[in-house]
Order: C-alpha cells, then structure tokens, then sequence
C-alpha cells in the first residue's frame, strides 16, 4: 500500500537528486551517496540547499509521489504534487459541510476533543512517572483542565467558542510542560512557553519541527483520500494555509511529537549540542539534530498500536491516513460521526 511507503529525507546541503530509470540517485559532489528504487518511495522531503532533475520531479509528479521542500531550518517552503486526483464529488461534499455553521462546529468540537484527550493522557503519564508531588499535583491540575474542556466542548455554540477552548487546554498543557522533562534536562534546555514562527528557544523548535514533518504526513494523507487539504472546519480557511492538515493533525500532536519530543530530551538523545542560534533571538536545529529527530521520528511511525475504533492494529505512520478515510466516509454521509483517534 502506498501509505505504508517510506520518506526520504534529503538534508545534505549540495545534493543533487536524478533519475536512473526507475531508481532515484543522490550525489553529492558528484559523488553517488545513495541510489534506491522509487517505488519504495512515498514522498520525498529535501532541506535546504537540495537540487533536483526536472525528470525525477516529472516522474514524482506522474506517479502521485509529493516532493516537499523545508528551509534548511525546517519551516515549510512548499509542496509539489502531479494533477489533482480523487473524487471531485467527495470534495464538493467538503465544501458543502464547511459552508454548514451547525456541522462545522460540530466537526471542530470532535477534532479538539481528539487532541485534549491525548493531550491529557500524556500529562496523565508524566504524572504516574514523577517521584515529585509538587510536580505531580501540577501535571494533574493542567490534565483536570483538559478533562474540564473535554466537558464543556462537546456544547459548544460555534466554531470560535470551540477555538477558545482549545486554547485553553492548550494554555494549561504547555504552562506545565517542562515538567514532564527530567530536571536536569529542564536547566540546559529551558522552555518559556510555547512559541513559534521563530521558536525562541531549544524545546520549541524541536517540537515546531515535529510538528512540520507530522503536517507533511497529514497533508498527504488527506490527498491520498481525495480531500482538500486547504478546506479545514477548526482552523480558518485562508489562502495557501492547509486548514484541514492542521486540523486532522491536532489529534495526533500529543503523542506523535510531543511525547517524542520529551523522549528525546530525557534520553539525551537530543542535547543542547543540536541547536544553533540566531539573529533576533530565534533558536533551530542544527544539521546533526534534524538528522537525530528525523530518524527518531520514522523509527516512531512503524512501531504498532491497535486502533480503537477499527480493532485492527496498525503502524503509528499509518493513522493519519486512517482517520483520512474516516474523515471522507463522514463527509460523504457513510459515518453519523468523525471519531478522532484517542491514543490509550
């Protein structure tokens, strides 16, 4: 299946992509580093200073292969894919449900639903794991505001009242979220809450950089269904932003990225050593620490978790795309209700 495919991530700076037949070739300096059939390809990610052929972007292009290209910092630059596929009535049933007040806000109340309650679980977990009480009784405070947003989300009147108990959940859960980092690890990466577009400080652009690979697979997996990752139902629709890939990512943010991150920092496989700042205060990582996360990250996707609304097991890669499905069954009126998916 092609969502089960792998990524190729190209991160070193003057490499140069082609196409031999149906293998794609990497070279550096006109050296071969790497050469792979592309059939074992499902998207191919490039940082930074990363050229390629127009025939291998042809053949990316007419095999339905997206090729998404990041600064060497790892923000989104953009994303090229062949001629628009899947099923034209299934995106008009898209617009149509986004252009419904009352169906909207019910969507967007399931999808935030979906991220406070593995947000939870993972400050639940954090809590069970600390042998401090004071850090225990805060990380149980922040979970009982989730589990309050949880409560009164579900009776919310319009999508921008379910967006202001988002960010309340929100607010709660990174308020604590240096707790769940060893002490240790707390004072050589400190974390002053969450911010963005630039991080200010290591924790954050690590999780800003999670959370833009986690988009990519997100995006994909709503084409791969037939879906317009532009039109969202949580987030505003607005021009060039993937509305729906945020939203359908919510619920997987917890756990895909933030708990790796914490893993991460409390292994020390991601040091203070793998950041590098720069002018105005904004703090990235570096080119060891991206290659460390990006392993890490794919190492996460195949490992196996049981579904709890299918029953089946699946690899972790594999969610996005399932609830994608889930998601355009609901649309096309086949599922009553999108249920989102609740990491146990």
């Amino acid at each position: 299946m092609k969502q089960l495919l792998n990524t190729l991530y190209v991160m070193t700076q003057g490499a140069y992509l082609s196409l031999d037949h149906e293998t794609v070739r990497v070279e550096v300096g006109g050296e071969l580093k790497m050469q792979m059939p592309l059939h074992h390809l499902g998207s191919v990610i490039t940082m930074g200073n990363v050229m390629m052929s127009p025939f291998f972007l042809g053949k990316c292009a007419d095999d339905g292969r997206a090729v998404v290209i990041l600064d060497r910092n790892g923000r989104y630059k953009c994303r090229m894919v062949g001629k628009t596929g899947g099923n034209v009535l299934l995106r008009q049933a898209q617009y149509r449900v986004a252009e419904d007040a009352v169906h909207t806000t019910s969507l967007a109340a399931s999808m935030t639903a979906g991220k406070v309650k593995n947000a939870r679980n993972v400050l639940m977990r954090s809590a069970r794991e600390t042998t401090d009480s004071n850090e225990e009784q805060r990380l149980r405070k922040a979970a009982d505001v989730q589990a309050d947003v949880l409560f009164h989300v579900k009776s919310a009147h319009d999508t921008n009242q379910v967006r202001g108990f988002e960010g309340e959940a929100a607010a709660a859960y990174f308020e604590v979220f240096p707790l769940m980092m060893k002490a240790a690890e707390r004072e050589s990466l400190p974390m002053n809450g969450r911010n963005r577009r630039p991080p200010l400080d290591p924790v954050n652009a690590l999780i800003s950089f999670l959370y833009t690979l986690l988009l990519n697979d997100c995006i994909s997996a709503l084409e791969g269904v037939g879906l317009d990752p532009q039109m969202g139902f949580l987030h505003v629709p607005r021009p060039g932003r993937p509305s729906l890939g945020l939203d359908l990512m919510e619920e997987f943010r917890a756990f895909m990225a933030d708990r790796l991150a914490i893993t991460l920092i409390n292994r020390k496989q991601v040091t203070i050593e793998h950041f590098e700042p720069r002018p105005g205060g904004a703090v990235y990582l570096n080119e060891k620490g991206r290659r460390e996360v990006v392993a890490a990250y794919q190492k996460r996707k195949q490992e196996e978790v049981e579904h709890p609304l299918l029953k089946e097991k699946s690899p972790v890669g594999l969610l996005p795309f399932l609830q994608a499905r889930l998601l355009a069954r609901h649309l096309r009126g086949d599922l009553e209700s999108y249920v989102p998916y609740v990491h146990g």
